[in-house]
């Protein structure tokens, strides 16, 4: 008989419905993650009191400011100091919260990512990968970048990568009077995946968002659009690809589905994806993965734990759906 402590019925409800490989989570939860988390619960529960009081101060500083300025000076200009003030106030009272939410993050995304063998990093620099997104059309070209919460390992004989991107262009603008300014524009933020299967493509195929008119622009030079077998998928995405074939062994109705699962899972959107010289790369925009959640709740609530397994599942379906298509294929 084990001398293990039985699982928190909450737990086990919680982490309901993984995959199988998925299915010591809860153990895992309770013996390891949920144990750190709760050690930390005295230092959220005061940064939260913390933040909680500095909104209502700042809230009374910026009306008494405003209040007083236009009292004495009779200009609304007072509401613009006051704002300042009440919002500086607050951003002050909400940085133990913030600082102990970037711990969090750590103590819930690393022992998850050791139990698959992955790396974690969540502060990586400069993620080369994402000039070969850029070559693929998947993300635009940018003047200024930076990347977090960076994922590496291996499922399956495919090495993947994930991680989170922030590209900005810089932008000049005149007016009437001829002055020039320069300001930064978002041009992609979300999540960049790439995966490196064992045996190369022999053609280049290219998903992405059903651009309506747009679509008769095509997908590249030397490419047209494919032909496939779920017309369901095909009104929310257009392929193209230089080989008939092999695009449609690879899009099957069971990847095209984990396809749309991953953009639901990621809580993204404009997902693309490119089959390229034996890699996969893919791109969704918006979404925060890998965040611990909301702070004014318990830190060892296990549905912190459960979201950022689905986003691992998500990955994995991504793999296990492209090397069984192949393997089918007999490539």
């Amino acid at each position: 008989m084990s001398d293990q402590p039985e699982i928190d019925p909450a737990i086990l409800r919680a982490m309901n419905g993984l995959p199988q490989d998925f299915s010591n989570f809860a153990r895992v939860f309770q013996d390891e993650i949920g144990p750190a988390l709760q050690a930390r619960e005295g230092d959220r529960v005061r940064a939260a009191d913390k933040a909680r009081q500095s909104r209502w101060v700042g809230g009374l500083i910026g009306v008494a400011i405003a209040g007083a300025l236009f009292v004495f000076t009779r200009s609304p200009i007072g509401l613009f100091f006051g704002a300042i003030a009440g919002f500086g106030y607050t951003a002050w009272g909400s940085q133990d919260l913030m600082a102990l939410k970037k711990e969090a993050k750590v103590l819930i995304v690393t022992p998850v990512a050791r139990q698959f063998g992955l790396s974690f990093n969540p502060d990586p620099g400069q993620v080369n990968s994402i000039l070969r997104h850029r070559e693929l059309g998947l993300v635009p070209g940018w003047d200024r970048s930076s990347y977090e919460d960076l994922v590496t390992g291996r499922r399956d004989g495919v090495e993947f990568e994930l991680f989170e991107a922030h590209l900005e262009e810089r932008r000049t603008s005149t007016d009437s009077k001829g002055r020039t300014s320069t300001h930064w524009v978002t041009v992609f933020r979300g999540q960049c995946l790439r995966f490196v299967f064992e045996k190369t493509f022999y053609g280049r195929t290219l998903v992405t968002r059903d651009a309506g008119f747009f679509n008769r622009f095509g997908g590249g030079k030397g490419m047209q659009r494919a032909i496939l077998e779920d017309p369901e998928f095909e009104k929310i995405f257009e392929v193209y690809t230089t080989d008939q074939v092999e695009a449609r062994y690879l899009l099957t109705p069971d990847l095209m589905q984990q396809l749309v699962n991953m953009e639901k899972t990621f809580h993204g959107g404009k997902l693309k994806c490119c089959f390229d010289t034996g890699e996969l790369y893919i791109t969704l925009q918006g979404g925060d993965l890998f965040e611990p959640g909301n702070m004014f709740s318990p830190l060892d609530d296990p549905e912190r734990v459960r979201e950022l397994l689905d986003d691992f599942a998500a990955m994995f379906h991504i793999i296990d759906a492209t090397n069984a298509n192949r393997r089918k294929a007999g490539r």
